[in-house]
């Protein structure tokens, strides 16, 4: 069990430095900052921990009051105005070097309609001089204002005491079950991700557009599934490196492989309308792998797809079927909701493979069986096998008791492998080896 924990919320006209003190508050840095007006489109959120006690700090996508003739930018805003109905505390962020605005005044108050407790940061204060010229911000009404430098962390540490005074202040909240693993959705732009994770989540959590880049950080979300509760990650989408031209996106790339180093499971979305499984798909699918996650190919877009796409697709995979056939592939369509329903269902299958326990006694039985039947050699001596232990699941985990682990290769170690999943059913789940000096 983990405490369900207050919320903070960061709020303030476009460009104020919001996501600048997100990061620095944050003990986990996942906000884009970037000077460019818009940045953060998705409500992102991290845990944030001070002095020993924790809370829920909320990043929003540039607040405005207003309505939008743009849909994507009224998106945003309708879900940094909910977010402001479930937080408990909303840091106000105002700009010290560009001075009080109209803006401001509109938006602090329509803050004070929201009765909310708030606290009014204003930032980009430098130097001494910048924090004489910030007494106009008096005017919205406020008894008291903390000057911060969200870039250089000056005054953090007193908005960070005067978050917890207040939260302390508040009525203890209920406990709340623990993720029992983290989903990472992962693929390249508009490919379908968050209209995934909107359909499995049943309400729009992700924004969804037409606008590659749309998503342009991980954001997650808490699903519940068989009595057990799932996060599942949005992320931005990761292009080949040649066309990642843009610091942003730069970031955007970072910032989402990042969350597959986090997860336990990837959701690599395929858009199998196109025909093709690309060296970029191929690449992520390797590195997920490689990293020790659980790995489903979800082909997106079926509705779409054509005889000759499927022939196309068929054989971009060919060549690489010695990987594929240890990855569990689904085709869906988030359109006409065709096999949505079995993701989860699949996903609690691959967990169970994930986090499943092999015995010693069961482990070495089948790999001295094994390798009486086919022995190893390295050049002229014979490969020996003391030994197998599980030391580790989520992924599991073998270290292999051996004569000379160095003779131990990676056609030897894929033996062992091949020995093991052919008896058991580890579709969709990596495995990893250790070879240690046998023990008398």
């Amino acid at each position: 069990m983990r405490k369900n924990l207050r919320k903070v919320a960061i709020v303030g006209r476009m460009n104020v430095g919001k996501s600048t003190l997100f990061n620095r508050l944050s003990t986990d840095v996942k906000s884009i900052t970037f000077d460019y007006p818009g940045v953060t489109r998705d409500v992102i959120s991290d845990i944030v921990s001070w002095k020993g006690d924790l809370f829920e700090l909320i990043d929003t996508g540039g607040i405005s009051f207003k309505k939008s003739t743009d849909p994507l930018t009224e998106q945003v805003r309708q879900k940094a105005l909910e977010m402001l109905g479930d937080a408990d505390l909303i840091l106000f962020v105002v700009d010290g070097k560009s001075g009080l605005t109209i803006e401001d005044r509109d938006i602090v108050k329509s803050l004070h309609r929201v009765a909310k407790p708030l606290m009014l940061i204003v930032n980009k204060v430098d130097n001494r001089l910048a924090q004489e010229q910030t007494h106009e911000f008096y005017q919205l009404g406020f008894k008291k204002f903390y000057t911060i430098s969200a870039i250089h962390g000056l005054g953090i540490a007193d908005v960070l005491d005067d978050i917890i005074e207040h939260l302390k202040e508040l009525p203890p909240l209920p406990q709340e079950e623990k993720a029992k693993c983290r989903v990472v959705l992962l693929g390249k732009p508009n490919v379908g991700k968050s209209s995934i994770l909107n359909a499995l989540l049943e309400y729009e959590r992700s924004l969804v557009s037409d606008i590659p880049g749309t998503t342009r950080e991980p954001i997650a979300a808490p699903i519940s599934f068989y009595k057990e509760t799932i996060e599942l990650v949005d992320t931005a989408g990761v292009r080949r490196k040649r066309s990642v031209d843009e610091d942003l996106e730069k970031l955007m790339v970072k910032s989402t492989l990042r969350a597959v180093d986090n997860a336990d499971v990837v959701l690599l979305v395929v858009d199998v309308s196109i025909g093709d499984l690309s060296d970029q798909e191929k690449k992520l699918a390797f590195y997920a792998f490689e990293k020790g996650k659980a790995l489903v190919l979800l082909f997106n877009k079926t509705d779409l797809k054509t005889q000759e796409t499927d022939r196309q697709l068929k054989m971009s995979m060919d060549e690489y079927e010695f990987f594929l056939k240890k990855v569990e592939q689904l085709q869906i369509s988030c359109k006409t909701g065709e096999n949505v329903g079995k993701i989860l269902p699949l996903i609690n299958k691959i967990w169970e493979r994930y986090t499943q326990e092999f015995s010693i006694d069961d482990l070495t039985m089948l790999f001295k069986t094994a390798l009486e039947k086919k022995p190893l050699y390295h050049k002229s001596s014979l490969l020996i096998l003391r030994r197998a232990e599980q030391v580790k699941n989520g992924p599991p985990t073998i270290v292999l008791r051996v004569n000379e682990p160095a003779w131990f290769g990676p056609s030897q170690l894929g033996y062992f492998e091949n020995r093991l999943r052919k008896k058991y059913n580890l579709v969709g789940v990596p495995v990893i080896f250790y070879t240690r000096k046998k023990t008398k």
